[in-house]
């Protein structure tokens, strides 16, 4: 990624490919404006998983690539402004992250948070939905990744594959997973949508009917070039193994006769 795209409440790559899957990538840098004098937080903690998904986007950006994909991405941190929550959300603009405190965040008056959405959310809103219907009725999938550690506890999931109500192609991945990989993947894990992670699916996706899912990495399976790409690539294998078994199964199932 540039430096002259971070910032950008919304940047879209790949945008004019004829792909029938969409790629969101909502935490993909840890960039903060200057005007918010780093919310008060480290250098340390805005190098962290707190302030963005580590990995998660050159992940996103090989898979657009391998498949042909528009990624729709953020170009500021979660601590700004989290766009795969929706504005009502009190941790869209969160005063606390896990252990840490977000001093920029506290006592947020509402013009300060209606602000901060009308910079950074809606533009990201728009940019995702405007390329969605340019794309017709595709796929949609996001890519994040989560801390092996988290408040002192050992996460043993590698993979998680999250959906809301609408598990189609959850399942299917779930069940090319098993058949692939060694890797341990789990479904809903380390969060679901109880943990209100699936805000993206539910408002560009499950309202349409669209096939969706997120991906959730443990970023140190991603940490290196290498390791991404890897990843990408078989991410990637799972996907297309995943549509075209969800297609067969489409034709296969008998139509209705008068």
């Amino acid at each position: 990624m540039t430096s002259g795209t971070q910032g950008q409440p919304a940047i879209v790559t790949n945008l004019k490919v004829p792909a029938p899957l969409v790629l969101v990538c909502e935490h993909a840098v840890n960039f903060i404006p200057e005007e918010f004098q780093s919310l008060g937080v480290s250098e340390e903690v805005i190098r962290s998983h707190v302030a963005w998904d580590p990995g998660a986007i050159e992940v996103a950006l090989h898979l657009s690539r391998l498949l042909n994909a528009p990624l729709v991405h953020s170009g500021v941190s979660r601590l700004v402004y989290d766009c795969n929550r929706p504005p009502s959300a009190p941790d869209a603009m969160p005063a606390k992250s896990e252990i840490f405190d977000i001093p920029g965040n506290l006592d947020l008056s509402q013009e300060e948070r209606d602000a901060r959405t009308s910079r950074y959310y809606e533009p990201f809103r728009l940019a995702l939905a405007r390329t969605l219907k340019d794309a017709g009725s595709p796929v949609m999938v996001t890519i994040h990744s989560f801390t092996p550690v988290y408040k002192g506890q050992l996460r043993k999931t590698d993979i998680g594959i999250l959906h809301d109500t609408d598990q189609r192609l959850a399942d299917a991945l779930l069940s090319c997973a098993a058949a692939h990989t060694d890797l341990k993947v789990d479904r809903n894990l380390p969060y679901g949508p109880e943990d209100g992670v699936t805000h993206t699916l539910r408002e560009h996706a499950k309202k349409d009917g669209l096939l969706n899912v997120m991906f959730e990495l443990r970023n140190d399976r991603i940490m290196t070039a290498e390791d991404q790409r890897a990843m990408s690539m078989m991410l990637a294998r799972w996907l297309k193994d995943a549509l075209i078994s969800l297609e067969t199964q489409s034709q296969q199932e008998p139509s209705c006769q008068n």
